[in-house]
Order: structure tokens, then C-alpha cells, then sequence
């Protein structure tokens, strides 16, 4: 028997899909901007020219670039309560287990950008007299910075849909809505091709934005 489509049942549970929107981005921008720090302080810390911090860096970068992220966000969420005493919110667990996990990339775009700013730069820098922290501050990352946007704009768009594991935390984002308006509805096909298509305008708009400041930033430099 052929297949009835009625995506009537995204019209009515449009409310509750966007408020599932609002959720992921919120999401997203929280773990986006607490990677973006962590991702730093790792790089700075694998860059610092201490053996020891440096391989710490190293060893936390790589187990959590190495590991599913699902696994942390169960981690966080079941198994800090056991060890440490420390209850977390859906929200809260998932932003801690994001941030840690999508910091250990934005380490690395930051270890490659700063790495690649000419030496003659650093040199420069230090004959006029600059601290490491003003050399990196005034001189290095601003040029970094620029590299380094492709590939932070690549990142955070894999974070903006790694966010919908939160959904096994009970953590009302995008998809966790779905499943709600699903076991409501009884329209799995029509609901989570909504999703899908919400996903892809928003990250599709997302990208075009980006292009962009990308397009700004190369006439900038020249």
C-alpha cells in the first residue's frame, strides 16, 4: 500500500519544533563559546615549551578528539553524580561535555594558526621589548585569527549537529521535540523530515553568512 504523507502534523506541532530550535541553538552557542576557551587555554598550554604541560595537553586533546562524544555526555551526565556528588541539568551536562570535546579540536585549528604566523612576527615582537602575553595578544592571533576561521566555521557546524545527542538526556532540544511531537502524532516520516530540513536551512544560512566574513576578511588582507 502506498504511503499517505500529511505533514499536518508539523503544522501543529510547529510550536513545539521551534521552540526545540531555540533549545539547540542555545545549546550550540554555549558549547561553541566554552570550547572556544578551553580550546585555547589547551593550545597555549601544549605551546607553552614545558614538557610536562605540554603532553598533558597533548593526552587530554587526543582521548577526547579520539572518543565518541556520546560516550562523554553519558559520562558527565550519570557518572559525575556517582563520583564527584555533582547533580547537572540536561542542559548543563551537555554544554560541560560539548565544550570539553569540541575544545580539543578548536586546539588544534588554534595550535595550526598560531604555528603558522611567520617567526620574523615573533622576532619583531620581542625586539621592541613585548611579553609573550602582549606578543600573542597584539600581534600573533590577530593574524591567526584570520587562517583560522575556515576551519572554527567547519567545526561549529559538526557541534550544531552533534548537539541532537543531547536528546538522550532528556534536554528538549530539536530533536528530543521530534520524538515528542512523533510519539504524539504517530508521523515519524513527516516530523523527522522537518527536522531535517530545519537543520539544512539553518546551517545552509549559516554558511552562507560565513562566506561572508570570509570574503571580508581576504579583501581586509589585501
Amino acid at each position: 500500500m502506498e504511503y499517505q504523507w500529511d505533514f499536518g502534523a508539523v503544522v501543529r506541532h510547529l510550536p513545539l519544533l521551534l521552540d526545540g530550535l531555540v533549545q539547540t541553538l542555545r545549546l550550540s552557542a554555549a558549547a561553541i563559546a566554552g570550547g572556544l576557551a578551553i580550546g585555547l587555554g589547551l593550545a597555549l598550554i601544549r605551546l607553552s615549551g614545558r614538557r610536562w604541560l605540554a603532553w598533558s595537553a597533548v593526552a587530554v586533546i587526543e582521548f577526547f578528539r579520539a572518543t565518541p562524544p556520546l560516550v562523554h555526555l553519558f559520562w558527565v551526565f550519570y557518572a559525575l553524580p556517582i563520583l564527584a556528588g555533582v547533580n547537572l541539568s540536561p542542559f548543563a551536562a551537555a554544554t560541560l561535555a560539548l565544550s570539553v570535546q569540541s575544545g580539543a579540536f578548536f586546539a588544534e585549528v588554534y595550535r595550526a594558526g598560531i604555528v603558522s604566523v611567520e617567526r620574523g612576527q615573533w622576532e619583531a615582537g620581542r625586539a621592541i621589548g613585548m611579553r609573550p602575553a602582549q606578543l600573542m595578544r597584539r600581534i600573533v592571533l590577530p593574524q591567526a585569527l584570520r587562517r583560522m576561521v575556515p576551519p572554527f566555521v567547519e567545526r561549529a557546524f559538526e557541534l550544531v549537529k552533534t548537539t541532537a545527542l543531547a536528546a538522550t538526556l532528556a534536554y528538549g532540544e530539536l530533536l528530543y521535540q521530534a520524538m515528542v511531537a512523533v510519539s504524539r502524532s504517530f508521523r515519524p516520516l513527516e516530523i523527522y523530515s522537518a527536522v531535517a530540513v530545519i537543520f539544512f536551512l539553518l546551517l545552509f544560512a549559516a554558511s552562507l553568512a560565513m562566506r561572508w566574513v570570509e570574503d571580508r576578511l581576504r579583501r581586509a588582507e589585501r
